[in-house]
């Protein structure tokens, strides 16, 4: 079998496996898998929408700073909390606990260390999510303050909120202290934009980020004409995604399920590229992206590692272009990847990144191991290297390489 469609059906096992406890999961087949592979051709065929990040990112007339920043590699997000006052059906996480505030496995007990730990690593947008950032607001302040106090200038920020408890007195001190961007997710709040006018006018930029909830996609499109009305620059649009605390729910709506690498809602995809259909055909003047599991799986990931192994990685070291380092030798190829942790949390031979307010330790761990087997199996993947092609190979020890190599073109195929 093609190395590809061999790593395709591992993840339809891996998935099946992993939530076979749910018994009312509707796996797409053949049948439906046709039928909506009609609709996803036509959509990128015949609108001839604009494709960001190696097409996994379709938008309609532009897309924010932030979400390009995060496509880039450039963003950290700081959960501020694991606490959230809403009860979505879609929430892919269990949200009723407040915990330090947190970002790719990293706790930041001061708003000094993650400040310093932004510099340091040479991030250039910065997100504060939760839960639910404003059930904590005089922590959001103080991490807010503090980055604008150590960090650069042109630093761009913006929140995450439900609206639920927001003001314009919240709204007016966010402001004052330099946030750049505010996201509503106004699924939790029935839809209503009554909330956005407290950010309207004060915050320059105000988003409204959803999933895109197939049932739910006349009533957002019905409303994208009020969302500009109300001050609305962006609609971002994101895939329901599954996982074991949402599965119950989920499951019960008669969705479609994927397996890719994380299960997603194949409906919900369609949902949103009807949606940005729409903005377009009727000219709405407002930009529309959405954020596909692909590019969130792919960049977001390669994004981080990358940013760790610049700062990290010896000085000659060769970084891929998802973050692993590349070391090749006369009788092998190896890959490795960074992994950084909080001081007290990774064991063996980890080194030590000692920052004024927090240490780290790190360690290069190996992902990938190949041997040659002969002079002429080396020449072969130095070729390949050499190339420069992102075509997907056929042969398993070359796709085991380009894994690592390079990040995949597009939405997949149904």
């Amino acid at each position: 079998m093609n190395a590809y469609y061999s790593y395709l059906n591992s993840l339809v096992n891996k998935n099946k496996a992993a939530y076979s406890a749910f018994p009312g999961i509707r796996w797409i087949n053949p049948y439906s898998a046709e039928i909506f592979q009609e609709i996803l051709n036509r959509f990128f065929n015949d609108t001839g929408e604009e494709v960001v990040f190696k097409g996994t990112k379709p938008f309609y007339k532009h897309i924010s700073r932030g979400c390009q920043l995060c496509g880039q590699g450039l963003w950290s997000c700081l959960f501020m909390t694991g606490k959230c006052n809403a009860a979505c059906f879609y929430c892919p996480a269990i949200q009723n606990k407040d915990e330090l505030p947190s970002s790719q496995g990293l706790s930041f007990d001061t708003a000094a260390s993650y400040a310093e730990y932004l510099s340091h690593f040479k991030f250039k947008g910065v997100s504060f999510s939760g839960g639910e950032p404003l059930l904590f607001k005089d922590r959001l302040f103080d991490y807010l303050q503090e980055i604008r106090k150590v960090c650069s200038p042109d630093l761009y920020v913006w929140m995450y909120t439900n609206g639920i408890l927001a003001d314009q007195k919240v709204f007016s001190k966010l402001a004052s202290f330099g946030l750049n961007e505010v996201r509503f997710d106004i699924g939790a709040t029935a839809y209503s934009l009554e909330k956005i006018r407290f950010a309207a006018g004060i915050i320059d930029n105000i988003t409204i980020e959803i999933p895109a909830v197939p049932e739910e996609k006349e009533r957002i499109i019905k409303i994208i004409p009020d969302m500009v009305k109300a001050g609305v620059r962006n609609l971002n649009l994101h895939q329901l995604r599954l996982t074991e605390y949402n599965a119950a729910k989920l499951t019960q709506r008669g969705y479609t399920f994927i397996p890719a690498e994380k299960p997603v809602v194949l409906e919900s995809e369609i949902a949103a590229l009807e949606i940005i259909d729409y903005a377009r055909k009727n000219q709405i003047d407002i930009g529309i992206n959405y954020c596909s599991f692909f590019f969130k799986n792919r960049f977001q990931t390669a994004g981080f590692r990358n940013r760790v192994a610049g700062c990290l990685a010896e000085k000659n070291d060769h970084i891929t272009s998802k973050g692993y380092i590349r070391k090749v030798s006369g009788t092998d190829i190896q890959y490795n990847t960074i992994r950084i942790a909080d001081d007290t949390s990774m064991n063996g031979s980890s080194q030590s990144l000692k920052l004024k307010h927090k240490n780290y330790s790190w360690k290069s761990e190996k992902t990938y191991y190949q041997a040659f087997s002969s002079i002429l199996e080396r020449t072969k993947v130095i070729e390949y290297l050499d190339s420069g092609s992102e075509v997907i190979p056929s042969e398993d020890e070359l796709f085991q390489i380009w894994m690592h190599e390079y990040i995949e073109e597009g939405i997949r195929e149904y």
